[in-house]
Order: structure tokens, then sequence, then C-alpha cells
């Protein structure tokens, strides 16, 4: 089913909604309405061109294959840190696959979902400030659907649900998880969700920080949604933004 402004306004009532068949990226538009917009704000589109991924990498969004969106949230208090949001971001995602498919999502931390294996969905949390402060979020998601032919840098990491969803109703389920969250940033209930669903937590993982490289031991996930690791039988906690993690290949 293709994207239908009416039918999401309707599934989102009291979001201000833009629907294109072709954009740039949905973060890129998102936020340039936010200049003009205190409320929420949901971009989708059915192809973008200049698709964000994380670390400054383009997100591949060929057209009608896939499911593109951003959705601009001004949660209540103080963030120090948006890598809790991205994980909250993963839970939406993840939920919503496994309500509306019999697939059974995992999380990479931070917030990748990878379906036997592949890597389905990609999430970009970009923060928006104002006079030195925080104002608002744009998160920004891409899920392949039925994507195949995919770039050959990707062709071996990347997957899709390849299942039928009403893509109205899967973008609306995740933006209104969103949305609760954002009215109550600091209620972290979704982190057990997101220890279940973990595909890194047990795992030997190699990381790098600082430009090096470290082997270490996944062992959990703290309550800011750190991922905590031991490292020459030391432990610490991987904040998000710093450093990437691997899963160890055999």
């Amino acid at each position: 089913m293709m994207l239908d402004k009416n039918k999401l306004s309707i599934l989102l009532p009291g979001t201000e909604i833009t629907v294109f068949e072709v954009t740039d990226s949905t973060n890129t538009q998102a936020i340039l309405l936010s200049k003009k917009s205190t409320g929420n704000i949901l971009v989708a589109a059915n192809e973008q061109t200049q698709g964000k991924g994380r670390q400054g990498k383009s997100f591949y969004s060929p057209a009608g294959s896939g499911i593109y969106f951003s959705l601009i949230i001004h949660p209540e208090g103080e963030l120090h840190d948006v890598v809790y949001v991205t994980s909250a971001a993963a839970v939406a995602v993840a939920k919503a696959i496994e309500e509306m498919t019999d697939l059974e999502p995992e999380i990479k931390w931070v917030n990748d979902i990878y379906i036997n294996c592949k890597k389905v969905c990609g999430i970009l949390v970009q923060s928006l400030m104002e006079n030195g402060r925080l104002s608002g979020l744009c998160i920004g998601i891409g899920v392949n659907i039925s994507t195949e032919n995919f770039p050959d840098e990707l062709a071996d990491i990347a997957g899709a649900l390849h299942r039928e969803i009403d893509k109205n109703l899967f973008i609306a389920k995740i933006c209104r998880q969103l949305i609760s969250f954002g009215e109550n940033i600091f209620d972290r209930n979704y982190l057990d969700y997101y220890r279940e669903k973990s595909c890194v937590i047990g795992r030997e993982i190699i990381f790098y920080e600082n430009g090096t490289k470290h082997f270490a031991e996944a062992i959990g996930i703290d309550e800011n949604a750190n991922l905590i690791v031991r490292e020459n039988n030391k432990i610490k906690n991987l904040t998000g933004g710093e450093i990437t993690v691997r899963l160890q290949k055999n």
C-alpha cells in the first residue's frame, strides 16, 4: 500500500504531515519545516535521493521498496545524551515489525534492526538547537520492505522484510510510540524489551575508540542504553556517537 497523507492524518491526529513521492532527505525536509512550526511533524517519502545514515553515511532509499520517514518531537526536560532516544526508536520499529508480521527482529546496539542476520532498518536522530538549548529531536527511520538489488557494498549486510504491510499503519504505530516517549522521556521501561531483543549481549565484539581497535565481551545494557562491556577483566560503558560496534566475525 502506498503512502496516503489523508490516512496518516487520521491515524496521527495533531501531527503536521507532509508526504513526498521523491525528496532528497526526509530529515532535511522535516528540519526545514520545524523552523515554522512548534508541533509534531511527520515527513514521509516513497523515495529519497540523499537519505542520511549515521556517521555521515548515506541510506539507500530506492523508490517504492521501503519506508522512509522523519518525525520531529519536542520532549519536555533536559536531554544530555540522545543515545536512549535512538534506542527507543529501535524499540518502536521492532515492536511494529512484530505486531504486523511473523518476523522476529533483533536490535544491534545502538539502533540497527536485524532480521535473519541482515540489517533491515537504519535510524538517525538529529538534535534541534535553539539559543544553545535542545528544542526538539528529528528521528529519521528507513526500513527496507521489499528491496532486493542493493549496491555492492551493502549486498552482504542489508536485507528486507519481504512482507506485505500497510505502510501508513506501520509508520503510525512507530510514531505513536515515539510521541508517547517524547511526553515522558524519563520513563525507561522500554529498555527491558531493548535488552530482550539485543543480538549483541553475550557476544564477543570489536569496537573502535579514539582510533584504537578493542576486543571485548558485551555483557549488558545500562539504564541510559549504553553498552556494558568487559575488556581485559575490566568493566566499562560504551556511549553512542563515540565508537562503532561490530559483531566479531568467526
